[in-house]
């Protein structure tokens, strides 16, 4: 039996400006203990900037993604360019604040925001293929920018859903653990840390969605 294969995208190391180091261990960990296998990328470029996670405030020093990505993925990490749909069943997106200042900038610019030509033409091939697309915490919303007329959720996050509204997609509103499955479209998504949670509620929510979208490859 040929396992599937899911690439998974990161921006970075650390909730506050790169990607959410729980919900990023818990989807590789998903993905495995499901019987699939992961491959991992990450744009080589700088980071809008670096926080220290013990203050909360900028540093002022300048990191790359790719580089910084690799702390989480052991240094097996490729830049994102590398990841071509052919060579996978499924993508997913982990969330953090950082996602949301790196991959796209809602954390910056709100509605205004603006998603990266590579990230956004990464989540159109794997749609277009008709291949499930996952987000995990505020990463549905960079989906619902790039595709429109899907079904997403955040939670029950009334100023987010009505971004997520606003960008011409639904917002379903979730409790923690569960999963939105826009089946027709092949997008899943899951509340994560938009909701209060434990560590156990990530690694479930990671589960759950993994297990949705395996359904569908």
């Amino acid at each position: 039996m040929i396992m599937k294969k899911i690439a998974v995208v990161l921006c970075g190391c650390g909730t506050l400006d790169g990607s959410e180091i729980h919900e990023s261990v818990m989807t590789l960990l998903a993905i495995d203990r499901n019987g699939a296998e992961y491959e991992i990328f990450a744009p080589d470029a700088e980071q809008h900037h670096v926080v220290n996670h013990l203050t909360g405030q900028p540093t002022g020093e300048k990191r790359n993604m790719l580089t910084e990505a690799a702390r989480i993925a052991r240094g097996n990490v490729k830049p994102i360019g590398e990841c071509n749909v052919s060579g996978f069943d499924a993508i997913i997106f982990p969330g953090g604040n950082g996602s949301a200042k790196n991959l796209f900038t809602y954390a910056i610019d709100g509605e205004n925001c603006t998603v990266r030509d590579d990230v956004a033409e990464l989540i159109r091939a794997f749609h277009t293929a008709g291949k499930p697309v996952g987000a995990l915490c505020i990463a549905p919303v960079m989906i619902a920018k790039v595709l429109g007329d899907v079904t997403v959720t955040v939670g029950n996050d009334p100023a987010t859903a009505s971004s997520v509204a606003a960008f011409g997609a639904r917002h379903s509103e979730t409790k923690q653990r569960e999963v939105c499955c826009d089946t027709d479209n092949k997008v899943f998504t899951t509340p994560c840390y938009m909701l209060p949670a434990r560590i156990s509620d990530i690694a479930e929510c990671a589960d759950n969605l993994v297990k949705e979208m395996l359904k569908q490859m």
